[in-house]
């Protein structure tokens, strides 16, 4: 029997779609190992058993083992469990004390309990029926301890010494800060262990700093974005860290779930349609302007923002002009929750703009109506490390505008008049000027000149976002790890 020579990846995440989710991490957790294998990857994936995973996956998962992880002074209960789906072999953590809870994050010892996970998954190993991964892939601050008590407790075993990490970066503003009184009592290590291996910065103690230090490889969601972070102004104050792993850092694009997102076959829109034939898109159009409560009116642009309501996604420039782009004629429908002080201000302002309709919730299935009936997307981002709206305003030819930021420049080519090239529209700058302007091109577009508008729709739905893609490059970057 030949050796099986694929390589070995643990995709270590918080959270996973189909079992939890709070936000992109979860798609990206949930899609990557599937699409790894695909690529010629033994991919699994692990990650804790949270009370918030629906029970149908529970009742599945079969028992692996039962062992104690020792952090610190307490001598900690930790099972895994295992599940197969979609193809991939899953395993989670389990710990009631620790998990078992109505949510992912938010409680007071998410310090503990990430720290906890860190640790069990490396104890965990020996334990998987013969299998040991060749690469431990770890996603942003809620693993960020993995390869600190890699090179700290477990560099006696061969098989520990052989393993690769590679963590990756979602979102550079959530790093896992703390007091640095925890690092005795709540991680297990010594003040001389925390000082080697990078935990401190700033009086502080700062788990994703940690991870950077001691990782093989640091990836990032875009491109762009691994520049950005290298300067001041996106650093979030880690910057000249990044600077001196620049060697060891890469970007590599997200890509979405294509079966998911697919106008052709999505069963949350009111009509199906496809690239070569978009009459149901102007079914679902007129079906998204009556569900919001606008006037049936093909001629008037759509255009939807689906976002958290946040700084980092721009809602202070929205604000600032947001009665000049209603101003405009386009009918504007915003899906999100946030902060109160933008939630406050949009319902306030669509009580007396006919043209904006707000909804406050979280909604998939209203989602996935809006990227069919809408024809452009906003994403006007203050940063914004890779991104999957805009991709999804693609797949289903609603036409991104966004700044160019981070993974918002990587996926979305300015439309160009004069030589028709394009797949949406951006503005550089973070102006709320700048957004009013590229609107009113945008809109002027639709109005006066609809086959180019068209022309740039096709281009849009033509590109290719799919997981494969981004696949494929992650598994060249971890043979160049394993030196294949």
């Amino acid at each position: 029997m030949a050796k099986d020579t694929r390589p070995k990846i643990l995709f270590c995440a918080f959270e996973a779609t189909p079992f939890a989710k709070t936000g992109g991490l979860g798609d990206v957790a949930g899609a990557l190992p599937k699409a790894l294998n695909a690529a010629g990857g033994d991919a699994r994936l692990i990650m804790p058993k949270l009370g918030m995973i629906p029970k149908k996956y529970q009742e599945k998962m079969r028992h692996v083992t039962d062992l104690t992880v020792n952090l610190g002074w307490r001598q900690l209960y930790c099972g895994v469990e295992t599940l197969r789906v979609g193809g991939v072999t899953c395993y989670f953590i389990d710990n009631e004390y620790y998990f078992r809870r109505e949510g992912a994050y938010g409680y007071g010892d998410d310090a503990e309990r990430v720290a906890f996970f860190s640790l069990a998954v490396l104890s965990a190993l020996p334990h998987l029926k013969g299998w040991f991964p060749d690469i431990l892939h770890l996603n942003d601050w809620h693993t960020a301890m993995t390869p600190v008590y890699l090179k700290t407790f477990f560099q006696w075993d061969e098989r520990y010494r052989r393993m690769k990490t590679v963590f990756s970066i979602h979102n550079l503003r959530f790093q896992g800060q703390f007091d640095p009184y925890i690092t005795g009592d709540v991680l297990g290590l010594s003040q001389q262990e925390a000082e080697y291996h990078g935990l401190y910065r700033n009086g502080g103690l700062n788990m994703m700093q940690g991870a950077v230090v001691c990782s093989d490889r640091i990836s990032t969601v875009s491109p762009t974005y691994a520049g950005e972070i290298c300067s001041s102004a996106y650093g979030e104050g880690m910057d000249d860290l990044f600077r001196s792993r620049r060697g060891v850092l890469s970007g590599i694009l997200n890509g979405i779930d294509t079966e998911l997102y697919d106008p052709e076959t999505d069963k949350l829109i009111p009509a199906r349609y496809s690239a070569k034939d978009r009459k149901g898109k102007a079914l679902c159009k007129a079906a998204l302007q009556k569900e919001a409560g606008l006037p049936a009116d093909p001629d008037a642009p759509v255009a939807v923002l689906i976002s958290r309501l946040t700084d980092q996604k721009g809602m202070d420039l929205v604000l600032r002009v947001l009665d000049e782009m209603l101003d405009t004629g386009v009918q504007l429908i915003i899906l999100g929750t946030g902060e109160q002080r933008y939630e406050q201000a949009l319902t306030a302002t669509a009580a007396r703009r006919e043209n904006l309709k707000v909804f406050l919730r979280f909604d998939e299935a209203l989602s996935h109506r809006m990227f069919a009936g809408a024809d452009l997307v906003l994403i006007p981002s203050l940063f914004e490390p890779c991104g999957l709206t805009q991709m999804y305003g693609l797949r289903y030819g609603a036409l991104p505008l966004v700044r160019e930021t981070g993974g918002l420049k990587d996926s979305v080519l300015p439309y160009n008049q004069y030589t028709g090239e394009g797949t949406g529209f951006s503005f550089a700058n973070y102006n709320a000027h700048e957004l009013l302007f590229t609107l009113q091109h945008a809109v002027a577009l639709y109005r006066e000149n609809r086959p180019q508008w068209d022309a740039l729709v096709d281009h849009a739905m033509a590109q290719d976002f799919s997981w494969s893609r981004s696949a494929e490059k992650y598994m060249a970057l971890y043979k160049e790890l394993l030196g294949r």
